[in-house]
């Protein structure tokens, strides 16, 4: 059987990159506990030193930006100027405007409402163009593939042993990666794990492999997918202190990859972190990865991947496409013609279906959206499976 290699990272909460998702999140929560109706679409830019929130936001609420991502980089770990950012003394530009008018009208009332639709989930347009990927497989019991849920699993478990004080030495920033083996479509084994911590000056590279090969790897991967030619790659370059924004920018929306499928399916390009859902680059994608993880725990296919996409001002969706590899039970145009009659596609319908009007968003910019059962968050349930078949 042909054997190949797909290899999916993931970042912790320290990288520079999820700092700007989880601060944008962070913002974005702060505004939906005063004020569930607001517009919001907020990026964060970090260097050394420095953050700067912009963006277009329309709120009734007050919320003091800059002590939101105060709070949100003293919780992910950057305390002390010792580590090159500190969450107390970082300085904190704030350059938000309100949403565009023309881009309110036709989100405000979709055109299918203006044509003399009164169903309720017509009302709310679509807040922009463009196109929605949501994927499933049955390689784990996440319905998600198998590299991308063991990369986050040890990004996640190397942020424990910072948090918990079990390996004092390390700092906030960390990548992870896994290279999983397949014979067909099976994964078989982990080929290649590679792990970089951040890591305070006086701790040597040997104490460091050590620590984490027993710590993070053996913790988190299946002792039956490792064995004697598996390759383990730990702070290869030697030495990582410098880390963080002072050691690289940070911008929000720099890991869609990670926050979504590791690269095993395509993406539309759109963002998440620091958008309401009237943004259908959030809630449209949420909503196909449910669409897709139903079809998929309904035995329809062994894997699904199902695209949707928008015009801004306009409720429904230009197209539906489910593509099942080779894996389905029934046609693509019979899966397709039952998703439709299953699920509400519109905008004003996502949003209620999987109540995306409150504060959920900050614990999901790390550690990826996608398959996290760990937060029972709607999109994840398998609750019209059974309609579906």
């Amino acid at each position: 059987m042909e054997k190949r290699l797909f290899t999916s990272e993931s970042v912790t909460e320290g990288h520079p990159d999820k700092v700007c998702d989880i601060i944008s999140d962070s913002v974005l929560d702060a505004i939906y506990e005063k004020d569930p109706t607001a517009r919001v679409a907020c990026e964060t830019f970090t260097t050394t030193g420095m953050i700067v929130i912009m963006g277009e936001i329309s709120t009734n609420a007050v919320v003091d930006y800059a002590k939101v991502a105060r709070e949100a980089v003293k919780e992910i770990g950057y305390t002390s100027s010792d580590m090159g950012f500190d969450a107390s003394s970082c300085g904190v530009m704030v350059a938000v405007d309100k949403q565009s008018a023309d881009i309110a009208l036709g989100v405000d009332k979709a055109k299918e409402a203006k044509d003399g639709d009164s169903q309720a989930e017509a009302e709310v347009g679509a807040g922009d163009q463009g196109m929605m990927f949501g994927y499933a497989c049955n390689e784990t019991k996440e319905l998600m593939p198998l590299p991308i849920v063991l990369s986050h699993e040890m990004a996640k478990k190397l942020t424990k042993v910072r948090k918990d004080g079990v390996l004092k030495y390390l700092r906030p920033d960390g990548k992870t990666q896994v290279t999983v083996e397949y014979e067909g479509d099976k994964p078989v084994r982990v080929d290649t794990v590679v792990v970089s911590t951040q890591h305070d000056p006086d701790v040597s590279l040997e104490t460091i492999y050590t620590d984490i090969k027993k710590e993070v790897v053996e913790t988190t991967i299946p002792e039956n997918l490792l064995d004697e030619n598996t390759k383990f790659f730990i702070n290869p370059t030697g030495r990582f202190v410098i880390g963080g924004p002072q050691g690289d920018t940070g911008l929000t929306g720099r890991k869609i990859i990670v926050d979504t499928y590791g690269g095993y399916s395509r993406h539309g390009g759109g963002a998440f972190s620091g958008k309401d859902p009237t943004k259908v680059d959030r809630s449209g994608a949420y909503y196909a990865r449910y669409i897709a993880k139903n079809i998929v725990a309904a035995g329809l296919a062994d894997k699904c991947e199902v695209q949707l996409a928008y015009a801004i001002g306009v409720a429904n969706p230009v197209s539906v496409m489910v593509d099942t590899f080779g894996t389905g039970k029934i046609s693509e145009e019979e899966i397709v013609q039952r998703v439709k009659k299953v699920f509400d596609m519109r905008p004003a319908a996502i949003i209620k279906q999987l109540d995306l009007r409150k504060p959920i968003y900050k614990k999901l910019a790390a550690y990826g959206h996608m398959g996290r059962i760990d937060l029972d968050v709607a999109w994840e349930k398998t609750d019209r499976a059974q309609l579906l078949k």
